[in-house]
């Protein structure tokens, strides 16, 4: 059913994973997408796949000028944003011995400040709009203490209380916050770890399909305006956390 046709969505990372999954299903239900990622080719290729107008912006979030560039082209294009789905993220895990440093910053920078960067700039637009919704994809890790995975986990958590308190102060709005955690999937996410010859947390059970969290994002997306599901949380059967 198309329950979110006229709907404009953005979809950050969304060259592969969780991201592409998540445009294609938000396609399946109607909606235009707006494709955001550094992999500009693949984008091209995905909005040419799933149709509905959608377009692509090939762009590294990581960039403090990013989010403004990307309003300006949603609203350049379409004059609105009805939905966001902040989904990209890097993973750089390692043990104290084994971290390295340099991969901080860029972790801070994809992870959490770009989702504050462009939740903050999407917020005031859907505000003065009187509707809109923000999607953020966190993780099971921000509840799970574990080695290596702090730095991680520490964002993930970081951007739920911000996320949180987005959404308490938006109430009554228009605009509505969520967050949809996953647990493990098989995504590129672990692919630097795989090519430094550490074991990937995938490697250990059977993980999830990025469209099983595709599905998690467009059920809140579905949700009428009276509704707001503010947090699903996806396990792998396997997990135990």
């Amino acid at each position: 059913m198309a329950t979110l046709t006229g709907k404009i969505a953005v979809v950050t990372g969304a060259s592969a994973g969780i991201g592409a999954a998540t445009a294609r299903e938000l396609a399946d239900a109607g909606a235009t997408l707006v494709l955001v990622a550094r992999r500009g080719d693949r984008l091209e290729a995905l909005a040419k796949e799933i149709g509905n107008d959608s377009v692509f912006l090939a762009a590294d979030m990581a960039l403090d000028e990013t989010p403004q560039q990307l309003l300006d082209f949603v609203i350049g294009k379409f004059g609105r944003c009805d939905i966001i789905v902040n989904n990209a993220a890097i993973l750089r895990p390692g043990k104290l011995e084994d971290f390295d440093l340099a991969d901080l910053r860029p972790m801070i920078a994809v992870n959490y400040e770009s989702v504050v960067r462009t939740c903050h700039l999407f917020a005031l637009a859907m505000k003065a709009a009187g509707s809109g919704q923000i999607i953020n994809i966190s993780s099971i890790g921000a509840n799970i203490s574990a080695p290596g995975s702090g730095i991680y986990g520490g964002l993930k958590r970081a951007l739920e209380m911000y996320s949180d308190s987005l959404r308490t102060e938006l109430a009554g709005t228009g605009v509505r916050v969520s967050i949809v955690s996953p647990g493990t999937t098989h995504t590129e996410i672990f692919e630097d770890m795989k090519a430094k010859g550490q074991p990937a947390w995938d490697s250990y059970i059977p993980g999830l399909d990025p469209s099983d969290i595709a599905r998690a994002v467009r059920y809140v997306a579905e949700q009428p305006p009276r509704a707001n599901a503010v947090r699903v949380h996806v396990y792998s059967s396997h997990e135990m956390f």
